[in-house]
């Protein structure tokens, strides 16, 4: 087993009136800058999302879309603000009869990010909305440091930003990768934001940037029209969620496919985790082996319910998590592929944020993969997304495509109460890995009683299936990937089991974890992750 007693080398941060967690310092500085001056989780939750969409180009942005779960403490009820994007009106899958495109014009989906914020600001929001939009505009202008993260996906992704000429100059340095400390400014996305501040997000979807917007994408020989960003509108859906061992595990309702880390849990509630300690083979095995079961209900059932059900009532209830875990072999690994007939670590960027009054939000934004597209819209500085690229083709399958439909999204943003207030935040980017990572964080919070620091630092693993990845052609292989430091024991053990395992080093495991807890005295702890740029604050 790990050792219960190890120290983490980033400081568990604490205060006792607010806290936030992000993937990068200027976002979670903007966020706190927010609940400094008065403003609710929801305001803070805001200008984290607009600042990390300059901060952390390459992640998410304007051209991206999201999901927004708000805590309301007054009301005692959360609500979702899905800002996930629609199929354009001209996307059928006879334009794509080679697959659908991984990068380019042909894999932009009707962005959904703003609509997704802004409609959480309207509902929530006590500060103006060009308040919120000040850091964000402020870091265009002036510009962010690159980072070691930047560059990592930069030279990842420089052949995609090379193919389209704004989003070189935006993005890369006479074609190169910038250096380290250079500063990055985006001074077209600085007016973009600066009308958006003043015109509120209406101008982006039906006002004269709209129409630049459109513009620049019909120029670049996207699918999506004037017509499709006109007819956008945020969706509020209440969370769904389950007891676990007498918390209340809250989640991002379908087209998310949040249910996924709720039937985990309802799977390993069977099992007492906690007598099995930390890192033990015995413990891993369990969670894999959930997670096997739970991505087979994925591939059949998710969808966006607009336009077919999904039988959450069947697959939460307990009768089926008793099924499923009777038939877990606690000594033997099962190969459960999921190309099945029909009826990568993605990124993606998460942070959550909690009040002096206990109003929270947990939320997750993507432009899909590393800088998305690789196309910039025109003379608006929006870097488009790529989410075309989670279709399915095969008119049969749940997540088939069809033209306005919002496509299946492994973001997810969860939230656990207890005695119906937030007791913990939490959540990742990563794709597939995300409902993994989160099973993961739940268990370590809950079963095993470790900190948010601890957590984020903690090895980590990640299970693939055949079939399971998110995006075209939906690949996928059977292995198990676990970062060093688990025990060699446990690595044996695994082996021994039946689990085809894939070591990498310590921290290069998959995902990047922020999270909030909320003790009885109201003290709120923050983690985060050094896998990328994670900074949490608090006071």
């Amino acid at each position: 087993m790990l050792d219960p007693h190890r120290r983490s080398y980033r400081p568990l941060i604490m205060g006792h009136r607010a806290a936030v967690a992000s993937n990068h310092p200027a976002a979670t500085e903007a966020g706190l800058a927010m609940l400094r001056a008065g403003g609710h989780a929801a305001d803070a939750a805001a200008a984290i999302a607009l600042a990390l969409g300059v901060a952390e180009p390459f992640m998410s942005g304007l051209g991206g879309d999201g999901f927004y779960h708000v805590w309301d403490a007054g009301t005692g009820r959360g609500h979702v603000h899905n800002g996930s994007g629609t199929a354009p009106a001209g996307a059928t899958s006879g334009r794509y009869p080679d697959g659908m495109p991984g990068v380019g014009p042909g894999a932009i989906a009707t962005p959904g990010s703003l609509a997704g914020i802004a409609s959480m600001h309207a509902a929530h929001g006590v500060l103006p909305w060009a308040e919120l939009c000040r850091p964000a505009i402020e870091l265009a202008q002036q510009g962010v440091p690159v980072g070691h993260t930047y560059r990592r996906f930069a030279r990842l992704m420089r052949a995609r930003l090379l193919a389209d000429p704004r989003s070189s100059a935006a993005f890369l340095r006479d074609g190169e990768v910038p250096a380290l400390g250079e500063l990055l400014m985006q001074p077209a996305l600085a007016e973009t934001l600066a009308t958006i501040a003043e015109d509120g997000a209406e101008s982006f979807y039906r006002g004269p940037l709209a129409r630049r917007l459109a513009a620049g994408l019909d120029e670049a020989g996207a699918l999506v029209t004037q017509a499709d960003l006109g007819a956008f509108e945020a969706e509020v859906q209440a969370p769904i969620r389950i007891s676990y061992r007498g918390f209340d595990i809250c989640q991002t309702p379908p087209n998310s496919t949040g249910f996924v880390l709720l039937q985990e849990l309802k799977i390993v509630e069977h099992f007492d985790l906690a007598t099995l300690g930390e890192g033990s083979a015995a413990l891993l095995h369990l969670l894999v082996e959930a997670k096997k079961r739970a991505f087979l209900d994925r591939e059949r059932h998710a969808t966006d319910p607009r336009f077919a059900p999904v039988p959450l009532e069947r697959l939460l209830s307990d009768a089926h998590a008793a099924e499923l875990a009777a038939g877990i072999d606690q000594q033997r690994a099962a190969a459960i592929p999921l190309n099945i007939p029909a009826p990568n670590d993605g990124n993606t960027t998460y942070f959550c944020a909690i009040d002096a009054a206990g109003n929270a939000v947990s939320a997750i934004q993507s432009l899909n993969s590393p800088f998305g597209s690789g196309v910039t819209a025109g003379d608006t500085g929006v870097l488009m997304n790529n989410r075309m690229t989670c279709w399915h083709l095969d008119p049969a399958h749940s997540n088939a495509l069809r033209p306005g439909k919002r496509v299946r999204h492994t973001m997810n943003a969860p939230m656990i109460l207890k005695n119906g207030r937030p007791w913990a935040l939490l959540g990742t980017p990563g794709a597939d890995n995300q409902v993994q990572i989160n099973l993961q964080t739940v268990v370590s919070l809950i079963d095993l009683g470790l900190d948010p620091q601890q957590i984020a630092e903690a090895p980590r693993w990640s299970s693939s299936q055949p079939g399971q990845d998110a995006n075209w052609p939906h690949a996928g292989d059977d292995a198990l990937t676990l970062e060093q430091g688990f025990p060699a024991e446990t690595l044996d053990n695994l082996r021994a089991r039946g689990h085809q395992l894939k070591i990498v080093p310590p921290l290069e495991g998959p995902c990047s974890v922020a999270c909030i807890r909320v003790l009885d005295n109201g003290v709120r702890m923050a983690g985060s992750d050094p896998r990328r740029d994670g900074w949490a604050g608090a006071f």
